[in-house]
């Protein structure tokens, strides 16, 4: 048999020092006594450890039952809003129409937030979130990246009959750059376009709506992108110069609104060049009337951004018209002279943000308008990135339907902003418990409401995702109504039409 190598060694010596594994008797007593509480010291530390494990159940207890409470309020106040109105009453707001499109810059009534203002800037909100709900994402389609609808159906379609608003007008984008993740693009080679994109629309108040707001409101609405936040962050490195002085703006936002092409479908004439003519157009009709007529802008995200370029043409152009911009989630667009260039021509602009979201900080994260302060050492730098206007910031925590972990893009989604808005009265008081707007908006195209309320995430899309049974019970695409078709023929032909009439 083998022997091991690792044997012990039989020295004697060894033997003797073998340690003993019990403690000594005067140890072994002192462990008894701490053991079976006879010690003084040892019951007051189980007291104690008692008393502390007591308090601690307690507490947990305690916050349980009080989620479990907040969850069922939450529930219960969802449920109570079922058989309610989604809007707030339309009060006339003639006599404050221009306190509430900005004149005195909404000082006193922003924080706390008027209900007249409140109303106005979900109304706004509406036009920018219906740039999203009316455009087709679908890259199996071949109109991918256009409207689902034609202009006259627009509002129909997604339920704003009671805007007291008529579509005039679409506008249609291009960009000269490299910007992925904007321009959506059919997989399919046989599409409406390959360079352009459904980008917004032109609208106008009706008479009674006119008669309410106390003007004839004529609205841009600007489509952004809900793209990862990185994108606005790489393009923070170019600013190009816009007019004669030293105003500049990022490079790929204009782009955007300046591109146009000979050979393009939709953009032998730039956005800014459509939007422009439109809004040209009513405001000569409108002011031979003898109304008064208001430019009001909105947009959510990079839409905000092209609200501003907007906004800084029409000054140019009609320094008379009371300008105003409502962006939501907008990214910086410009440097400190473009900024105060808006400011001198009058331009108004009312950003909502969120503050939670990242993209309001982009570009200019680090370089930003917080350098001001070292302008005397330093002087005015030209390439620093700056927000413009007054702001509005709310805040998921503040409401009682919203997860509060991390979603970026939840955060970044302007139904989320919206429903914060409806839900806001002041910086220092709670959400809005009586607010009017569906909650159940928020999970359209995200997953923000707590599971409690049995809101599926990501809910808004076609039935089926567009498929539909033909006569033979196969599934299959159908074929868009022709009247929805987009067509640079048929463009033409309504932008004519609008040369004679104003609606």
């Amino acid at each position: 048999m083998a022997t091991s190598n690792f044997s012990l060694p039989r020295n004697n010596h060894l033997r003797t020092a073998h340690i003993s594994r019990r403690p000594p008797p005067s140890v072994a007593a002192s462990f008894q006594d701490f053991k079976i509480g006879k010690n003084p010291a040892s019951k007051r530390a189980v007291k104690l450890a008692e008393s502390i494990s007591h308090m601690l159940n307690l507490q947990i207890e305690k916050t349980i039952q009080k989620s479990i409470e907040t969850s069922n309020s939450n529930v219960s106040s969802f449920k109570e809003k079922h058989d309610t109105p989604t809007t707030s009453p339309k009060e006339n707001i003639s006599s404050k129409w221009r306190e509430i499109h900005g004149s005195g810059d909404w000082d006193g009534i922003l924080d706390p937030l008027h209900p007249w203002l409140r109303r106005e800037i979900v109304k706004y909100g509406e036009f920018a979130q219906a740039t999203y709900d009316a455009f087709d994402f679908d890259s199996y389609s071949e109109f991918c990246g256009s409207c689902r609808y034609n202009r006259s159906r627009l509002f129909e379609k997604l339920g704003l009959t009671t805007s007291g608003y008529a579509v005039t007008k679409y506008i249609y984008a291009m960009s000269q750059i490299d910007l992925p993740q904007w321009l959506e693009k059919s997989r399919l080679v046989d599409s409406w376009s390959s360079d352009s994109n459904w980008i917004g629309f032109v609208a106008v108040s009706d008479d009674a709506e006119s008669e309410r707001i106390g003007r004839r409101d004529i609205v841009v609405s600007w489509r952004g992108t809900v793209a990862p936040a990185e994108w606005y962050d790489n393009m923070q490195s170019d600013l190009e110069p816009i007019g004669q002085g030293d105003s500049k703006v990022e490079r790929g936002f204009l782009s955007i609104y300046a591109s146009k092409c000979d050979t393009s479908r939709y953009n032998t004439s730039s956005a800014s060049e459509q939007v422009m003519t439109e809004v040209k157009r009513l405001i000569n009709h409108y002011n031979k009337l003898g109304q008064k007529v208001s430019l009001t802008i909105t947009g959510h995200s990079l839409g905000g951004a092209l609200g501003l370029l907007n906004a800084y043409e029409a000054a140019k152009n009609f320094p008379a018209l009371p300008i105003s911009v409502l962006s939501f989630a907008a990214p910086r667009v410009g440097n400190i002279a473009f900024r105060d260039e808006l400011y001198q021509m009058g331009v108004k602009t009312l950003r909502v943000t969120l503050k939670q979201d990242v993209v309001p900080r982009m570009p200019g994260i680090v370089f930003n308008e917080g350098l001001q302060r070292f302008d005397d050492i330093t002087g005015t730098l030209e390439w620093v990135y700056t927000h413009v206007g007054v702001e509005l910031k709310v805040d998921v925590r503040s409401s009682p339907y919203l997860k509060k972990g991390l979603n970026l893009i939840g955060f970044h989604m302007l139904e989320t902003y919206l429903h914060l808005v409806d839900g806001y009265h002041s910086s220092n008081s709670g959400f809005r418990m009586d607010s009017k707007r569906d909650v159940a908006l928020v999970n359209k195209d995200c997953d923000m409401l707590v599971d409690e309320l049995r809101i599926p995430p990501n809910w808004y899309q076609l039935a089926n995702k567009g498929l539909v049974q033909n006569h033979h019970g196969r599934w299959v695409k159908p074929e868009r109504d022709p009247e929805d078709i987009p067509s640079p023929t048929a463009e033409s032909h309504a932008n004519a039409i609008n040369m004679l009439l104003p609606n």
